[in-house]
């Protein structure tokens, strides 16, 4: 991190910020102008392909980062994608609930996501600037991002975190008293005339619902990139890959996420940590390579623990007597 006053230095040149905005901007044109020009049931195998080349895209990406800036840069990048990634599995439960709840049918939810990250991206890119801005000007920030991340942390730790199925729930009903809308979907237009006046449909809250609350999400987790990296270029693109893969991960878990019972507990760890080092970071700086194995570390006995707890559960064969809840 910088001192106030001190300007934040970065790997990204102005070319190397064009390059990658016209990359992002030509992924999603192939993505919704020629890959999903048609509305259609997104399957797992489907899925499966698009989070593999996104992951890949990620690790290119980052190994080129390697290769230009060095080491350390090129394990920011990992460490914080890695992160940022992990974090936005948590979007995950309130998009289940919110598609459920607006009875939004899978065809169209791929239309909803992309719409959806798309402005995510453009939020989340001012809200990194403006972070930025805002740590090189006053380096005090710093202390106070480490000590909400500790705070964020130690609730979800204790339980304390609201149910992202209630939020998810408060978010449409607060949409729904300010945008008047159609009482049933039409097609997958966002908006319709009907009486006269222009209305949004179901479809259109679904998708304000959905920015709503990644924003919420983006509060905690923007700190938590920052904790990894100061360097803007490398917090940027590291939110944006996690972002970008992010539909296709929904797809590809969005019936299997209620089986990560203890990756609330994983993340939070991760949060205590990257908060600790942010609030320490004056005194004691951590080499990125620790950061990432420790981050990855934390991750892998979450996904491990839960593995081994909802494989118990899937093993229990109820009788006709038994009165057993299926895994969460």
């Amino acid at each position: 991190m910088t001192r106030s006053g001190e300007r934040m230095t970065t790997v990204g040149t102005p070319a190397l910020w064009i390059g990658f905005l016209a990359f992002v901007l030509g992924m999603l044109a192939l993505d919704l102008g020629i890959f999903n020009r048609r509305d259609h049931v997104i399957g797992a195998r489907e899925a499966l392909r698009w989070s593999a080349m996104w992951i890949a895209l990620s690790l290119i990406f980052g190994a080129g980062v390697y290769a230009w800036a060095g080491e350390a840069s090129g394990q920011e990048f990992l460490t914080a994608w890695v992160v940022e990634k992990s974090l936005s599995v948590d979007n995950l439960f309130v998009f289940v609930v919110l598609f459920g709840a607006m009875k939004i049918p899978r065809e169209l939810q791929h239309r909803v996501l992309f719409w959806g990250i798309l402005s995510a991206l453009v939020l989340r890119a001012a809200m990194i600037i403006g972070g930025t801005a805002l740590l090189a000007r006053f380096h005090w920030l710093t202390y106070v991002f480490g000590a909400f991340l500790v705070y964020t942390g130690w609730k979800l730790w204790a339980g304390e975190e609201e149910d992202p199925g209630a939020g998810g729930i408060r978010i449409l009903e607060r949409v729904r008293k300010v945008i008047p809308t159609t009482a049933e979907l039409r097609g997958h237009a966002f908006f319709v005339r009907e009486d006269g006046r222009i209305r949004a449909t179901p479809l259109f809250l679904a998708l304000v619902a959905i920015e709503i609350a990644d924003v919420a999400f983006a509060v905690d987790s923007i700190p938590a990139v920052f904790a990894v990296s100061s360097d803007p270029f490398i917090v940027f693109t590291s939110n944006i890959f996690a972002i970008l893969g992010l539909r296709a991960l929904y797809f590809l878990l969005a019936d299997l996420v209620g089986r990560f019972v203890y990756l609330r507990h994983g993340l939070s760890a991760v949060m205590l940590y990257v908060g600790v080092k942010m609030m320490v970071v004056r005194w004691v700086k951590v080499p990125a390579g620790v950061s990432l194995a420790v981050v990855l570390g934390i991750l892998a006995v979450a996904v491990f623990a839960s593995w081994l707890a909802t494989a118990r559960t899937r093993r229990v064969e109820p009788g006709p007597d038994d009165d057993l809840n299926p895994p969460p």
